[in-house]
């Protein structure tokens, strides 16, 4: 049988497993079945907790998008990293260094059961993120058809992100532009796609179209880009509050040379075993 936790950070949900004390290799097609969510266990990405690479470190972190792919980056998903080591004793630590595919980022729980990750220094080098672009930017105009074109900031939290401003979240076309920017062709490993409604300097509403998952409740490293690049065009303030279809993050970025750090809840739903036959026809 395969042990694993059902988590959600704002309604984002994820399947955590426990890979330091389980022996598993899974294919995509695997990952696939236990993402789904009428066959499988279901979720919007699988989260994997291994071994570090060096001893300064105290995990590896790796995460699985719903159709099999791997990304380096997940901010709802980190927070619920940090509290599944804590609850499942495989840490005593309030503050965890974290090895992702993307860099070593550092998570705190808090004592009211928040967890706040430093997410790391933005990248805006279109070679960073990646978006094949000549030029460095705060907007860039992107064309999606003959007639259609969109305004948008481009920036990579470990992954890539385009933000686009809205005048309101609930009329966003977001399942029509979404899937369209995030298979663009100026963005060679896809792109995940944040709508963006400001309320006042620090307040947004945000929705979030994920590469690989869709539409999804919440988006920690898209609530992270949204802010950043608010703030790069003028219309924010260096903390903002951001509120998503599943609940609300703090986002702040002290200034451009310092780190972003978000802070938000993390549940645990149930623990849960599926038997590896299961998992293996798949």
């Amino acid at each position: 049988m395969l042990k694993f936790s059902k988590m959600h950070g704002l309604g984002n949900d994820f399947v955590v497993i426990d890979a330091i004390n389980q022996q598993l290799e899974l294919s995509s097609s695997q990952i696939r079945f236990l993402a789904d969510r009428r066959r499988g266990i279901g979720c919007d990405q699988l989260l994997l907790v291994e071994m570090a690479s060096e001893s300064s470190i105290d995990f590896k972190y790796r995460i699985f998008n719903s159709d099999g792919s791997e990304v380096a980056q997940c901010g709802n998903g980190a927070r619920c990293f940090a509290r599944f080591v804590r609850d499942k004793e495989l840490t005593a630590k309030d503050s965890i260094a974290v090895e992702t595919a993307s860099g070593v980022i550092y998570l705190n729980l808090n004592t009211n059961g928040d967890v706040q990750v430093d997410m790391g220094l933005p990248h805006f080098a279109p070679t960073d993120i990646p978006f094949l672009e000549e030029q460095q930017d705060i907007t860039y105009s992107l064309l999606l058809s003959d007639d259609q074109q969109v305004e948008i900031g481009a920036v990579s939290m470990g992954n890539p992100h385009a933000v686009i401003l809205v005048d309101d979240v609930k009329t966003a076309e977001v399942e029509i532009l979404g899937p369209m920017i995030e298979n663009h062709n100026q963005f060679p490993e896809r792109v995940n796609v944040g709508f963006m409604a400001i309320s006042n300097p620090s307040q947004i509403n945000l929705r979030v179209y994920e590469r690989g998952a869709g539409e999804t409740e919440a988006c920690g490293t898209g609530a992270c880009a949204a802010v950043v690049n608010g703030i790069q065009r003028g219309l924010l303030a260096r903390e903002v509050r951001v509120s998503l279809p599943g609940g609300e993050l703090n986002i702040a970025w002290p200034d451009d040379q310092a780190s972003v750090s978000m802070t938000g809840p993390a549940t645990h739903v149930f623990d849960g075993e599926i038997a590896w036959a299961m998992i293996q026809n798949h």
